[in-house]
């Protein structure tokens, strides 16, 4: 029987990911300047106010209030009556160092000895039903959001958007979890009060939505994706009506409160440990990315059509405590006598090709450059492989490569082992 998976995406500007886009860009500064930075940093926002707190130790010295601003500036909290603008907003700093308890932990004499920041587990997850291995609701969730930043910023057409905004959709799977159509979108954006009928207001918003919006991003999609926006989806547009507060005026924010859009949008798994604002001495967020890594990589490589990779940490210990993998029975992979292979000996392979010591995993990745402040919007899962070019404490010019836990990088090895 057909049945519906939903995922949410926010915005740029949603309180919790103004934090998380602050925290990281933080992380980035201190590693700018200084690539051994061990941060830890939490953001609050509200009404008029960043609080900043948590534990660094680092060689460079930042300048967080100008850092905070910058973030803020960005997104498009600019003016007054948002009631939390880049230049008025109050910032107040409670960042202090690290805890030598946890340093100890983690600093070893040989680096590649180099403990884990923090005990727990961390998920990957990969599927083959889009084309960069994403559950779709979640891709579409984000898609929809990026694009409608992207009109906004653009200041042609939907003049009256502000940056806080929300989506959602639920997609329709067949019998064989495949998706059939596309249920529901619930998209909800903050705007200007440009009508003093509520009803005209939201009735223009509506009509921006699947007039400009949807087109827009229905052109950036495959035919079979495209073909899932059928003339029955139901469209929850603003279904509160009225929605001119918003931003951290509306609601406050908090670093790591975003975790399920950060990831899979429900699938698979998570641990519970957050990214945004932690270095990557911190296998919350290093080795979150290794096991993606691993999940994609075995999907691409057509060991299984879904694949979620496990992995725990002790604190201060190298090796990790564990590695699991399931394929939810979607296993390809045979071994030499025809017989599939069982997800236990799909994990034995898995856990001889990839080092999952935490210095192995941050030199695989290159997690101590300053390449963390694009993953705090939109996702930090699925994302395109690019670079970024930074000037370094050292005022030379450096080019680093992003998401590069979403390389496709060792499929023909997987290939290989597996024998496909």
């Amino acid at each position: 029987m057909p049945y519906l998976f939903t995922s949410e995406s926010v915005s740029e500007g949603h309180p919790d990911k103004v934090a998380d886009q602050i925290s990281d860009a933080i992380l980035d500064e201190f590693l700018r300047q200084d690539p051994n930075s061990k941060v830890a940093c939490e953001t609050l926002v509200t009404t008029g106010l960043v609080v900043l707190a948590g534990e660094i130790k680092s060689a460079a010295y930042v300048d967080v209030q100008r850092v905070a601003r910058d973030v803020i500036r960005r997104i498009g909290y600019t003016r007054s009556e948002y009631m939390f603008a880049a230049d008025s907003c109050g910032i107040l700093s409670a960042l202090h160092e690290q805890s030598p308890d946890i340093n100890q932990g983690v600093v070893r004499q040989a680096a590649e000895d180099q403990g884990a920041g923090d005990q727990g587990m961390m998920f990957g997850y990969a599927t083959s039903e889009t084309d960069n291995f994403m559950p779709l609701a979640l891709d579409l969730s984000h898609l929809l959001l990026r694009e409608l930043a992207a009109i906004r910023k653009a200041g042609t057409e939907m003049t009256y958007l502000r940056p806080d905004a929300k989506s959602q959709v639920t997609i329709r799977y067949s019998d064989d979890h495949r998706p059939e159509a596309i249920d529901t979108i619930v998209i909800s954006t903050q705007h200007d009060d440009f009508h003093e009928d509520e009803a005209t207001m939201l009735a223009q918003i509506s009509a921006d939505i699947k007039a400009i919006l949807i087109p827009r991003v229905k052109a950036q999609l495959g035919t079979e994706t495209q073909a899932l926006f059928t003339d029955g989806i139901t469209y929850h547009i603003n279904p509160t009506g009225k929605f001119v507060i918003g931003g951290p005026h509306g609601d406050s924010g908090l670093t790591g409160r975003k975790i399920i859009v950060d990831t899979y949008g429900g699938k698979g798994a998570h641990g519970g440990g957050a990214f945004s604002g932690k270095d990557s001495s911190k296998v919350d967020r290093s080795a979150a990315y290794a096991a993606r890594h691993i999940a994609k990589n075995l999907v691409a490589a057509s060991v299984a059509d879904q694949v979620l990779v496990q992995v725990a940490y002790a604190i201060g210990v190298a090796q990790p405590v564990g590695l699991y993998v399931t394929t939810y029975g979607t296993t390809k992979a045979k071994n030499s006598k025809g017989i599939t292979l069982h997800d236990g000996e799909i994990a034995e392979k898995v856990e001889q090709m990839f080092d999952m010591r935490p210095y192995a995993i941050v030199e695989r990745f290159g997690l101590r450059n300053p390449i963390f402040a694009e993953t705090a919007a939109y996702g930090h899962m699925g994302r395109q492989p690019g670079t970024v070019t930074v000037k370094m404490g050292n005022g030379q010019d450096q080019t680093f490569e992003t998401f590069t836990w979403e390389k496709l990088d060792y499929v023909d090895k997987i290939k290989q082992a597996f024998g496909l």
